[in-house]
């Protein structure tokens, strides 16, 4: 009794031949690729394994670098004594963290925007013309603001962070200190008992206490910057590895190369303008600023778990932004793919 074998298809778009004429055909089946849509090809493997990298850098020296063990952190707080903080960063009052960290996601909209509108691989510069690919982006944007206002911001009343750490035990409490009585006065129990956002303990002078705290830090500069390198990385590099070897799957069942859908594919090659303006720049400090603020972050602020759940957090919506839409088709008509 002889067996059927079923293969899965992928296909390739092959170049026209030297003097110019089409090839006999255009269109070649071969074996399915190696990579899944579902995963990440392997040069994008890499550059996202640089933020749990990162973090375990981070965590690693604070645990074996001697001023770090020797100040004192408070874990309610989740910072150093400013008295005796072993790093400029240990202290949440660095500049850095003011007025950059803390206002983030006002930069990263910056950078984003500015790098949409100056690049031509998404339409002409310095235009407001809404191409295809521009609108794409911008929805993209969106989702991905939509998710870091659900987990820091407001999700239905209190974000993701602050219910996360309610259902995981935390309460507010009052600070029994030389101010406690003046305070008391302000905020009766009930207020205290009532409080069920971090904004709003922290204005009746009580603190978190008890639960798990999402790192907001490290949910926020992980989610920018991985956001930033994915939109800016396919339409700068001419790297297979984020271009063509990202597979896709198309409405029809085959796996495919990501340059089958690609507008201004000749022979296959996806063209990538050579300008550097100043969306570029820009999308590229702030970026660069993001990885080291959360490389001081992951030395001087919170727990290896806390921190572990900002990443997965962040990783969630990074996936099912820019490499879910791969294998979903219909997902990727509304968002598509960054230089496709």
């Amino acid at each position: 009794m002889t067996t059927r074998r079923h293969t899965t298809k992928v296909e390739i778009p092959i170049p026209s031949s030297a003097n110019g004429s089409a090839s006999p055909s255009n269109k070649l089946d071969l074996p399915p690729p190696n990579n899944s849509p579902f995963l990440p090809t392997v040069l994008e493997s890499l550059l996202i394994a640089i933020y749990p990298t990162t973090l375990l850098l981070g965590s690693v020296f604070s645990t074996l670098h001697p001023a770090t063990r020797a100040a004192t952190y408070n874990p309610i707080s989740q910072s150093y004594d400013p008295a005796d903080a072993p790093s400029y960063f240990a202290k949440k009052s660095n500049l850095f963290n003011v007025y950059f960290v803390k206002i983030g996601w006002i930069w990263i909209t910056l950078a984003f925007f500015l790098f949409v509108f100056t690049h031509s691989s998404l339409g002409p510069p310095l235009r407001p013309a809404l191409t295809k690919r521009r609108l794409q982006a911008v929805l993209r944007y969106a989702c991905i603001t939509a998710v870091w206002i659900a987990v820091t911001q407001w999700f239905f009343g209190p974000p993701i962070i602050d219910r996360g750490f309610r259902w995981t035990g935390g309460k507010c409490e009052l600070i029994y200190d030389d101010s406690f009585a003046a305070r008391a006065e302000k905020a009766d129990m009930s207020d205290v008992e009532k409080a069920i956002t971090h904004a709003a303990c922290k204005t009746i002078g009580g603190q978190w206490k008890g639960g798990h705290d999402i790192s907001g830090h490290v949910f926020l500069l992980i989610l920018g910057s991985a956001t930033l390198w994915l939109e800016l990385l396919p339409a700068m590099l001419r790297m297979e590895g984020l271009r063509e070897a990202r597979r896709i799957l198309t409405s029809d069942g085959l796996v495919r190369s990501a340059a089958f859908e690609t507008d201004d594919n000749a022979g296959g090659n996806m063209k990538v303008p050579e300008e550097t303006h100043i969306g570029v720049k820009v999308s590229l400090v702030v970026a660069g600023m993001s990885w080291w603020m959360l490389l001081m972050t992951a030395a001087y602020f919170h727990t290896w778990f806390e921190k572990f759940t900002g990443l997965l957090v962040a990783f969630s919506a990074i996936y099912a932004v820019y490499f879910l839409p791969r294998a979903l088709p219909p997902w990727r008509q509304v968002v598509g793919m960054p230089g496709v």
